[in-house]
């Protein structure tokens, strides 16, 4: 994993937009709360010292009292294609990515969905939030006793948090980087279960903006609906 070098500007993407490159994209933002444990073995509990618990404990503060967030991104993805956009944040569990053209997608997450649109071939597809890795940087809080909390660095320009849980998202795990004086979300890295990283920067952030639910919602049922109608 590395670090996305500073004043990058977004290339178009090239091919289909594919939905495991999303996953692992913003398998985050969030964006982080404790993960909803399944009645399934749980992973050890990582060491963290009472410093690094300490770190969790402000980041979490921090993310507290930012329920609402907007501005730019820059998406690096495993084979070193590039593109970017603008975002809106809306803790708990809601997030609008809109990518910037040629890109024809649009993504939403409405609390409990996340839908992926392809406005050039208008199709919809829709995945429930607490199965992706999404649902980790949609939080509005890191629990220190989450076991979903793999390690913590401190390093003098960046505070890094390594998330994972591998009884629901396997070898998958989620790097969140932040500044180390504002706590403020800079940069995460997702590693998928190949070992294949893609990498989001952002920049241009406004904190606690007034946001429209109109920017989240997606009428599920008319548009699957409609799917129907026209495949008959």
């Amino acid at each position: 994993m590395k670090r996305l070098p500073a004043g990058s500007k977004p290339k178009p993407i090239s091919g289909a937009f594919s939905l495991s490159t999303f996953i692992a994209a913003v398998a985050a933002f969030a964006v982080v709360t404790a993960l909803i444990m399944m009645v399934l073995p749980k992973p050890a509990l990582a060491k963290v010292s009472k410093k690094q618990a300490a770190t969790v404990k402000k980041i979490s503060k921090h993310f507290a009292s930012v329920p609402t967030m907007m501005g730019e991104f820059i998406q690096f993805g495993p084979n070193g294609e590039q593109t970017g956009g603008r975002f809106f944040i809306k803790r708990p569990g809601k997030v609008r990515f809109d990518y910037t053209k040629p890109s024809p997608i649009l993504v939403k997450a409405d609390g409990k969905t996340v839908g992926i649109h392809n406005r050039k071939l208008k199709t919809w597809d829709f995945f429930p939030l607490k199965k992706t890795p999404l649902r980790l940087l949609l939080a509005d809080k890191i629990d220190v006793n989450d076991e979903s909390i793999k390690s913590v660095k401190h390093e003098a320009d960046l505070t890094t948090v390594v998330l994972g849980n591998k009884s629901i998202f396997g070898n998958s795990k989620i790097t969140l980087m932040f500044d180390p004086e504002s706590f403020d979300l800079r940069q995460w890295t997702i590693t998928d279960n190949q070992g294949k990283d893609t990498s989001v920067m952002i920049f241009n952030v406004q904190h606690n903006v007034e946001l429209s639910q109109r920017l989240f919602s997606m009428n599920q049922r008319q548009i699957l609906q409609n799917r129907r109608n026209s495949d008959r």
